[in-house]
């Protein structure tokens, strides 16, 4: 399904100017079905499109339609400021006046704008209460102890709006506690669960009728339209506080001690409806992904996730139209999940999803929770925000449900088992600083921007390639300095583990065989003679997809040993299958980076495929995307086996990266996602650093190399990217050896389509 998608997006990608002030709803929509040329390549001097368009498929009708309807344009995105980090609850007008939160005053202030621009962008409008509420009980039962009561709600205009409830009731006066979820089948055992603990259970019937029971909510759409534009999670989350108008009737009922949970589409449901509504005392959202307990930031192709992309075309009712304008601009949102989550603050929160589900992200949920948690530390109420990462498939198991229960009873202070919050990336900068000891002033390092490699560090020029080599030795100490300072290993040997297995593998086709290798999978032709034939080996090292390593990388396999590559394939610390390898890897290396260790991961693959008879040792070959473009160019330029490089969305230069300029700046790799730490004394003063990516792929000349850079990349910057390639092919002149780099610049945002793909085969095979 994710291959065909991304095809029919190639194919009617639109090309939208946003410098165009004066662009009308028909020449937007025009512009939607613009089909672009085969050759998406640029010249230097082309003039491109500055933001990326919101997509449409052949398929979709349902947003261009709605496009024509609402006369809806794009914001003008140069007015929204870019955030290196989640959107912070605590500051109001983020990214230009700055005003910090320190009121219950400006608190409130702010928690209505973040109301009104998660509404507008993310969920339309929600009708306000309806007031009256009629309730007819259409079937009660006796079930020993316990009362099973149907109960038929009526409200709204002309009271035509319904909402069908069960409540199950303990035996004894209460007032008891309550656990609400969405009717399905499969929920019983949920509400057994509270029962048994004493609360009333009541499930309602607004969620999709083909997992649940029937969607009354749907008829609220044409009853409420079009004042109110309300979305169908939404629509589902206005359902749960219309059960709880009915609850609130009830003297059976503790009105301080309502909770509310779900799963999946469910869990974004209870985020939402907890996040509006303030009866709603405690709330479980579980596995509910993108638009749930993952922030849309980090929901983009690079995280391997379910992207805005692929969740407003598969599922375009879920949420507002509007979110489709940020596909590829993420970063310019001004409010996102965490957004929610402290609205819900002071109340009890605990967000949780397993960490290894293949559109989950246990990372993006932990950010999302350091976020929150300033909003409840505000609040005086740290300890009601919970988190819990869990082992296992999508849907909870019964041990969970009553660790879930567990923290409704804490906060209802029904008992004491306090949460865990057992954090998987508990990396922080400054914790890092204190574990380090380590201080840089980066002042007191020379400014190198607008540097030119063919000078010395004297300024001399550099014309031969025995002068080069010398600064290139120097270059690669820089490098290492960065990287942190490596502890003697001569490898990791052969690493047996489960995890792969309860992570996944990739999908591969029936001629592809595999074995495993060190910590990863060799994968290669069946019939391949291995006793004869040497065949070329490429290295593939995966984006920044947490939860799945390198899983979701079988279509790429595939095509590789198809094109007769023996493939290295493997997660990468603190990924997919080594998580837990990475959450305390700075308590033991504070000295060391990540990024270090993933670059000696590749030289030890690179030792270990030199091993294998059937590899030509010449031709072992790296490729990645993101994360993996990034580590791949640093591998290369410390290690001459490489034979080449091919980097995809791999890096901006990173002393022009200033705030601002890109989504995260170097924050990407100090302060976010802890891959080199020491970079971040340099944040604000990027002109110090050390070393750049221009001087990394100068390490790599005279080898072939391949930097694949989409112009509308929002995690690069493409004109610094194209003068720096243009700086390092001085080098590669100097090798006589100009054609053996290249860029290619497609009129497209940051992922690894097929396309992409093939272009790095092809790209490979030539060489």
């Amino acid at each position: 399904m994710k291959l065909l998608i991304n095809l029919a997006l190639f194919f009617f990608l639109p090309l939208l100017l946003f410098s165009q002030k004066k662009l009308t709803p028909a020449d937007f929509l025009q512009q939607l079905m613009h089909v672009l040329p085969e050759d998406r390549r640029v010249s230097p001097g082309d003039q491109l499109p500055g933001t990326p368009p919101p997509h449409v498929s052949p398929d979709d009708f349902t947003w261009s339609d709605w496009v024509s309807r609402s006369g809806e344009l794009p914001p003008d995105f140069d007015l929204l400021p870019s955030l290196p980090f989640l959107p912070n609850p605590l500051i109001i007008d983020e990214g230009r006046e700055n005003i910090p939160v320190t009121t219950m005053a400006l608190w409130q202030e702010k928690r209505q704008i973040m109301k009104e621009q998660m509404q507008h962008w993310i969920t339309g409008t929600i009708p306000p209460p309806p007031g009256q509420i009629m309730a007819k009980v259409i079937e009660e039962r006796n079930l020993g102890e316990l009362t099973e009561r149907d109960v038929l709600l009526r409200f709204g205009p002309d009271m035509k709006a319904q909402l069908h409830i069960t409540l199950l009731i303990p035996p004894g006066e209460g007032p008891f506690p309550v656990f609400i979820c969405p009717w399905k089948k499969d929920r019983y055992d949920w509400v057994q669960a509270a029962v048994r603990r004493g609360y009333i259970a009541c499930r309602f019937a607004a969620t999709d009728p083909k997992y649940g029971y029937h969607d009354d909510s749907e008829e609220y759409e044409e009853l409420y339209w079009p004042e109110f534009d309300f979305s169908t999670i939404m629509r589902w989350g206005w359902a749960a506080s219309r059960a709880i108008d009915y609850l609130h009737t009830l003297e059976q009922v503790n009105r301080e001690q309502i909770a509310l949970t779900g799963l999946s589409r469910n869990g974004k449901m209870a985020l939402w409806a907890a996040a509006l509504d303030e009866r709603i005392k405690a709330v479980i959202p579980i596995s509910g992904g993108t638009g749930g307990e993952m922030p849309f930031r980090y929901t983009s192709d690079r995280y391997a996730t379910e992207t805005i992309e692929y969740l407003t075309w598969i599922r375009p009712h879920w949420l507002h139209p509007r979110l489709r304008f940020f596909i590829g601009r993420e970063n310019k949102m001004p409010v996102d999940q965490n957004s929610l989550m402290a609205l819900i603050a002071p109340r009890g929160l605990m967000l949780t999803s397993s960490y290894i589900e293949s559109a989950g992200n246990a990372w993006a949920m932990e950010q999302a929770y350091h976020s929150a948690l300033e909003a409840y530390e505000f609040l005086g109420a740290e300890n009601r925000l919970a988190i819990d990462n869990r082992l296992g498939l999508h849907s909870p198991a019964a041990r969970d449900i009553e660790r879930y229960l567990d923290f409704f009873d804490y906060v209802f202070s029904r008992n004491y088992i306090k949460p865990t919050n057992h954090l998987l990336y508990n990396y922080s900068f400054s914790k890092w600083s204190a574990l380090s000891n380590e201080t840089i002033d980066p002042t007191e390092l020379p400014p190198k921007q607008n540097h030119d490699l063919l000078a010395d560090d004297q300024s001399r020029r550099i014309t031969t390639v025995e002068d080069w080599d010398k600064k290139a030795n120097i270059i690669r100490q820089h490098i290492k300095w960065g990287l942190g300072k490596e502890p003697h290993s001569v490898g990791p040997g052969q690493q047996p583990d489960y995890m792969p297995d309860v992570v996944g593998l990739p999908r591969v086709g029936p001629d592809v065989e595999s074995r495993p290798l060190l910590f990863g999978q060799l994968y290669y032709k069946k019939e391949h003679d291995t006793s004869t034939d040497k065949k070329p080996a490429i290295i593939y090292l995966h984006p920044y997809s947490y939860s799945t390593g390198y899983a979701k990388s079988g279509h790429f396999i595939n095509q590789l040993t198809k094109s007769g590559f023996v493939v290295f394939a493997f997660d990468q610390i603190g990924f997919g299958s080594r998580i837990e390898e990475g959450t305390y890897f700075y308590e033991r290396f504070p000295k060391w980076s990540k990024m270090g260790r993933m670059v000696a991961d590749v030289r030890w693959a690179v030792d270990a495929l030199h091993e294998i008879d059937f590899i030509d040792a010449d031709q072992i070959w790296v490729a990645g995307y993101a994360l993996g473009g990034s580590v791949g160019l640093y591998s290369a330029a410390l290690d001459n086996r490489i034979a080449g490089v091919a980097s995809v969305s791999g890096f901006s230069p990173m002393r022009t990266n200033t705030p601002g300029k890109t989504a995260e700046g170097i924050y990407e790799y100090s302060h976010l996602h802890g891959l080199i730490p020491r970079l971040g004394f340099f944040a604000g003063k990027e002109e110090h650093i050390p070393y750049d990516f221009d001087e990394i792929m100068g390490c790599i000349a005279p080898r072939p190399l391949l930097i694949i850079s989409p112009t509308w990349d929002q995690y690069t910057h493409f004109d610094d990217v194209q003068q720096c390639v243009f700086g390092v092919k001085k080098v590669y002149a100097l090798h006589s050896s100009e054609n053996n780099i290249q860029l290619i610049a497609p009129v497209d945002y940051n992922r690894f389509s097929p396309e992409f793909q093939e272009e790095v085969i092809r790209w490979i095979k030539k060489q």
